[in-house]
């Protein structure tokens, strides 16, 4: 298995595998198709805040991907990589997919401060990996607001 960066022939399984992880107790809600297909173009054309990589097994057929969101954070005092999502297979979870990926997120992004990510209740399985690799809870809440994305 490597880990190498997203590349055009990855939309199907990208789409497919967002759509999975929205559905998944990952996360708290749905979102629109269309998100994920703008988010796919962005990947492609290029980015300074947005980048993901793609598990792939021994075989060539990917099998996980982590996207990534880059923000500046003053708190932190540098760059901040949220580890927006990571989803990796049904079939190969407990395989050492998603531990590859975040240690293919530390060595790309050294320069990084901080490493931040969500995890929900629903998923100790993700929570217990992320804490093993030294993620710890933030004592306050998360809020946002959201507005509808120009056309």
């Amino acid at each position: 298995m490597h880990i190498r960066p997203i590349r055009a022939s990855d939309k199907d399984y990208f789409l497919s595998a967002v759509r999975s992880f929205y559905q998944s107790p990952a996360v708290c809600h749905a979102i629109p198709v269309q998100n994920a297909e703008r988010t796919f173009e962005l990947l492609m054309h290029g980015s300074s805040y947005a980048d993901c990589l793609i598990a792939e097994s021994d075989e060539g057929r990917p099998v996980g991907y982590c996207l990534l969101a880059l923000t500046w954070s003053n708190e932190a005092g540098g760059l901040c990589v949220w580890l927006e999502e990571i989803m990796v297979d049904e079939s190969c979870r407990s395989s050492g997919v998603g531990r590859k990926l975040i240690s293919a997120v530390h060595e790309k992004y050294q320069n990084a401060v901080r490493f931040r990510l969500e995890v929900t209740d629903e998923n100790p399985r993700a929570a217990a990996l992320y804490r093993i690799l030294g993620f710890e809870d933030l004592p306050y809440r998360q809020m946002t607001m959201d507005m509808p994305p120009e056309a």
